[in-house]
C-alpha cells in the first residue's frame, strides 16, 4: 500500500466541559469534544482506501457512505465513492440511474480493456467521483471464483486511479462474499456502521472475523479505523444499552459522533442528494460534519 499524504498540522480534539468544570459526556458514554476543522491538503493523492462494511442489511452503512463523503469533501478532499453492491444503491443515491449504466465497476473488474477510468462519472457534488455498480456486479461473484488471485480483482482496479484521489470510499454489499473480501483486500482501513440495535450487535462478531482472516492471509495493513453507531434514539434505554455494549466490546475504536435517527435522511435519498447538502444545518449534516472530522484526526483519512 502507497503511503497517504502528511497531515501534519491537525489539531487534537477540545475536551468540553460545564461551567461548573465537570466534563460533558457524550452519548457513547465518554467525555464530549469538540473536532477542529481539519488543515487544507496542500497536494492530493495517493488515496487511502476505506471499506463501509456490515453483512447485516439496514444499519445506514450506504447512507453513512454518502455523507461521509460528502462530508470529506467539503473539508477540501478528492473523494471517489466505489459501488460495489449490486443493488446499485449507493449510485442512486448520487442520482445516477444504475440500470441504464453500460459501464460500471463490473467491466473494470471483468473485461481487461476496460479501465477504472472508462468507468467513472462525476457527480453533482463537487469533490466526488463515483465508480457505479448495477445488478451486472452480482455474476462477478460468480465468475471471478475461477480467476488467478481472485481476491485482488478490485485492488488492482483502485491503484490505477489512487493518485487522482485522497479518500476512496467502497460501499459494499450486506454479505461476506468474495466481494466484500475484494473490498477488505484493497482496503488500508474499515470503517463498520452498526445501528443501536441488539441483533446487530450479534451479527458484528462474523465481520470482525472476516476482517481478522483478510489481515492474516491477504492484507496485513487492513486496520478498522473505527465503529460508528448509527439510527440512534436515545429517548430509549435500549439504544443506550446497546452503545454500551458496542463501547465494551470495541472501546476506543468506536467514533464519538453517532448518528442520530431522522426522517431528513430518506428524504435526502429521495432527493438524491447528501443531507450535508439537502439540509445543510440539520443535526444530521453536523453530525456527518463531526464524523469526517473525527475520521480525519484518528488518521482515516488525509
Amino acid at each position: 500500500m502507497g503511503e497517504t499524504p502528511d497531515r501534519e498540522g491537525s489539531e487534537q480534539p477540545t475536551e468540553l466541559f460545564t461551567i461548573y468544570g465537570d466534563a460533558i459526556m457524550g452519548p457513547t458514554g465518554r467525555p464530549k469534544h469538540e473536532f477542529a476543522d481539519p488543515v487544507p491538503l496542500s497536494s492530493h493523492g495517493p488515496a487511502r482506501v476505506i471499506a463501509m462494511v456490515n453483512q447485516k442489511g439496514g444499519v445506514g452503512k450506504t447512507t453513512s457512505a454518502i455523507n461521509l463523503g460528502a462530508a470529506l469533501a467539503e473539508y477540501g478532499r478528492r473523494v471517489l465513492m466505489v459501488d460495489f453492491d449490486p443493488q446499485g444503491a449507493l449510485s442512486a443515491g448520487f442520482g445516477t440511474s444504475p440500470h441504464e449504466l453500460e459501464t460500471t465497476v463490473y467491466n473494470v473488474l471483468m473485461e481487461r480493456e476496460v479501465t477504472t477510468r472508462d468507468a467513472i462519472v462525476s457527480t453533482h457534488v463537487e469533490n466526488v467521483d463515483l465508480l457505479p455498480a448495477n445488478i451486472d456486479l452480482s455474476a462477478a461473484e460468480v465468475q471471478l471464483v475461477n480467476e488467478v488471485a481472485r481476491e485482488q480483482v478490485l485492488d488492482r482496479a483502485l491503484r490505477q486511479v489512487r493518485n487522482d484521489y485522497d479518500v476512496i470510499i467502497i460501499d459494499c454489499q450486506p454479505s461476506l462474499g468474495l466481494l466484500t473480501v475484494n473490498a477488505l483486500t484493497a482496503a488500508h482501513g474499515v470503517v463498520i456502521p452498526l445501528e443501536a440495535e441488539y441483533f446487530a450487535l450479534r451479527a458484528v462478531a462474523l465481520l470482525v472475523d472476516t476482517i481478522e482472516k483478510v489481515q492474516d492471509r491477504l492484507n496485513p495493513d487492513l486496520e478498522i479505523d473505527g465503529v460508528v453507531v448509527t439510527m440512534v434514539d436515545l429517548r430509549t434505554l435500549h439504544a443506550r444499552e446497546v452503545i454500551a455494549r458496542i463501547v465494551e466490546a470495541f472501546g476506543e475504536k468506536v467514533f464519538e459522533t453517532v448518528i442520530k435517527r431522522s426522517v431528513k435522511f430518506p428524504d435526502a435519498t429521495v432527493a438524491a442528494e447528501p443531507i450535508t447538502a439537502y439540509a445543510r444545518k440539520h443535526e444530521g449534516a453536523k453530525a456527518y460534519r463531526q464524523l469526517a472530522r473525527e475520521l480525519i484526526l484518528r488518521g482515516g483519512s488525509p
